[in-house]
């Protein structure tokens, strides 16, 4: 009996303990500094050269991400930057000879490309950094690069809007000297320009005015159609077999739901299914082949997770040797030199930080290179996993999607954000680490991030379920997930934001406006509220998209389209908007202009509701410079915190609350007459 109560009382002792550390632990759960997920990482984006000699990467030049070089033996102390843009770099690439790094840059979110060239050998001439030179030194462009040759690393094939602003002409770009020589005149409606192994123009694609896409075989002057897909079928060329004379299809045309993996004839246009998912739930995902070989390296399909069918022996035995090195984290290849026998591997998971390691696959010999945010590193046992789950919409359709609970929290009774990705017909989430998802847990916010119905890789009749339901079915996935989240006790009732960019900012509006009982709040960044002045001022070089556009919203040049588009669209409903509103908006948005935000910002003030209004006078269709995206931030916490009740980080640079101050406008002074349609 004494054995008895001596066990009974250790083990209340021990309940206690465990109670009281759980306790504890909500307790002492530190705010995140909002920089360790928003400011410049310290060193991203690492290529080695193809002789393997050097390592480029990424770091902040007078606080812009640039790109700098060392020696590959050297410390990254030793480094020496190439550019110094005011733009921060959103990526780059090293021709196949190494004697140049490519990017490509536009002028304040403005998305007018050009494609710059920088030697990496080349001595500094000012301010320590060597020149960029703009290889398409053209006005008011958007450049596209169609083609990277491996047989001659001078030449790049490149298509230029120069000519008319809806469409690319395509030039052969002689690097070294900025040469541009005319290929193909674009003057029926050409929308891709596909070429084999050896440089040649193989494979013409031409999309008409219905969005049917055709593709044309390529034999000097002649074209022959061998290939076509309507609007709601999608098709494209991945890669070519090693002697060019068949070409690999992805395509989800006529019977099939989920995109699959073809070969198709060049000489006869068979065509052979050579691969989908095996498990039939996904559609094709990637291809990754050989540049040294021309062999299929490995296919990919992402459901919750992403999985690797290998092709080749050797890539899958380093594969799995990488993965037992560093269970539950995912592996990717970033850069690899020309002989692919030594790497540059990115280990990264939901709740960790990421790694950039050396990899020898001869010798099996793994080297730490860098952690891209060291500070944040330190603290990633605060970091929150990411759960797939699964829920029934209104009709009965499986919507996935992820949960990120906060850390130190019992899962139950909590503020909560749906947070929306944009697209929105085609984009998806993923799992993996997500600096908003941890931003806000960390804040104390359960975060589902739904795949609704035109996200992509879930199959045609998936995709296309999105047609015409903008503010409808699309917008019953989310108000659903919430519903999910509710019946299972995660979430507080009473405090629910919703908040998304490009299409999520426009769901945002939506569900304020649509389902205003649900949602205390919401975060709109960069969305649409009209979907008519949405669709008048798209790009000129989206022409080819246009049927593709009013088969997700309707026509607005018919009747049925045009009181689809208005159901659709919030501004017609700012009325019924009853909630607390934060936008955020770029000026130089080419995609979604500032007048969707400033339409929405007077219809509400003039109806006495509270929106407040950010807008970066820098920045176009999202941020791109940390300062701005840490004063948006650093508002939005505030934002929330004051209706859900979230944690939020009083503090802030100087530089950060003086560009806060300096975007936030005064509503009183906004000007917009809405186009009534």
């Amino acid at each position: 009996m004494k054995k008895t109560i001596y066990y009974l009382v250790i083990l209340l002792i021990s309940i206690s303990n465990m109670n009281a550390q759980i306790v504890t632990n909500q307790k002492t759960v530190p705010i995140l500094d909002r920089e360790l997920f928003f400011g410049n990482p310290e060193i991203s984006g690492g290529q080695l050269s193809p002789d393997g000699k050097w390592i480029s990467f990424m770091k902040a030049y007078d606080g812009i991400m640039n790109i700098w070089i060392k020696k590959f033996d050297e410390p990254f102390e030793k480094a020496r930057p190439l550019t110094n843009s005011k733009r921060p770099m959103q990526g780059y690439f090293w021709t196949y000879d190494g004697k140049y790094i490519l990017y490509v840059k536009d002028e304040n979110g403005d998305e007018n490309r050009n494609v710059f060239a920088v030697d990496p050998m080349a001595k500094p001439v000012s301010n320590s950094v060597p020149i960029s030179r703009n290889i398409t030194p053209l006005k008011d462009i958007s450049a596209q690069i169609d083609l990277v040759s491996i047989k001659n690393p001078d030449l790049l094939m490149v298509s230029l809007n120069d000519k008319d602003k809806a469409w690319h002409d395509l030039y052969q770009l002689k690097i070294s000297t900025g040469e541009l020589t005319k290929i193909y005149e674009n003057k029926d409606r050409v929308t891709g320009y596909i070429f084999d192994w050896d440089d040649n123009l193989r494979i013409l694609s031409k999309t008409d005015e219905k969005g049917t896409t055709t593709f044309f075989k390529k034999e000097g002057d002649k074209l022959t159609s061998i290939y076509e897909t309507p609007v709601t079928e999608q098709a494209y060329v991945a890669t070519w077999t090693p002697d060019n004379k068949e070409a690999y299809f992805v395509t989800n045309k006529g019977d099939l739901d989920l995109s699959s993996l073809f070969l198709m004839d060049m000489d006869t246009q068979k065509m052979k299914k050579i691969e989908s998912d095996p498990k039939n739930r996904v559609d094709f995902g990637s291809l990754s082949v050989s540049d040294l070989t021309r062999e299929l390296i490995a296919t990919s399909y992402t459901d919750d997770k992403t999985e690797y069918l290998w092709k080749n022996k050797k890539w899958e035995n380093n594969y799995k040797f990488l993965k037992s090195k560093f269970p539950g984290r995912e592996i990717s290849f970033q850069s690899q030199t020309k002989d692919e026998s030594k790497f540059l591997i990115a280990v990264s998971g939901d709740k960790y930080a990421a790694e950039v390691y050396f990899f020898n696959a001869e010798t099996k010999a793994l080297v730490l290179q860098y952690v891209p945010r060291p500070a944040l590193k330190k603290v990633e046992k605060y970091l929150a996993p990411m759960k797939p789950i699964h829920y029934k919409s209104s009709d009965g359709l499986e919507i996935t999607g992820y949960l990120t609970l906060p850390v130190g929290k019992d899962g139950k009774n909590l503020p909560t954000v749906i947070l929306v990705h944009g697209g929105p017909k085609g984009p998806r989430d993923n799992w993996g680490y997500n600096s908003i998802a941890q931003f806000l847990a960390n804040r104390g916010y359960a975060v589902l991030q739904p795949n609704f119905r035109a996200s992509g890789g879930y199959g045609k009749k998936f995709l296309n379920a999105g047609d015409l339901q903008w503010g409808k079915l699309m917008q019953d996935d989310i108000t659903w997930g919430a519903k999910y989240l509710l019946s299972n006790g995660i979430s507080n009732n009473d405090k629910i934001a919703i908040m998304g960019g490009s299409y999520g900012g426009y769901a945002t509006l939506a569900g304020l406006a649509f389902t205003p009982d649900l949602y205390a709040c919401g975060v709109d960044i960069v969305g649409p509220s009209n979907i008519f002045t949405l669709l008048e001022s798209v790009p000129a070089y989206w022409e080819s998209g246009r049927a593709f556009l009013y088969g997700m919203v309707g026509d607005p040049n018919t009747e049925v389209g045009k009181k689809l588009i208005h159901a659709a669209s919030p501004i017609f409903s700012a009325d019924k908007i009853v909630k607390p509103l934060l936008i955020i908006q770029g000026a130089n948005d080419p995609r979604v202009k500032k007048a969707e935000a400033e339409q929405i910002v007077v219809a509400l003030r003039d109806k006495g509701k509270q929106v407040s209004y950010i807008l970066a006078d820098d920045e176009g269709h999202g941020f791109a410079k940390p300062v701005n995206n840490m004063a948006m931030f650093a508002e939005t916490e505030k934002f929330l915190a004051g209706i859900l009740g979230g944690r939020y980080q009083k503090e802030m640079p100087e530089n950060v609350a003086k560009r806060l101050k300096e975007m936030t406008v005064d509503v009183r002074t906004v000007t917009y007459v809405p186009k009534i349609n």
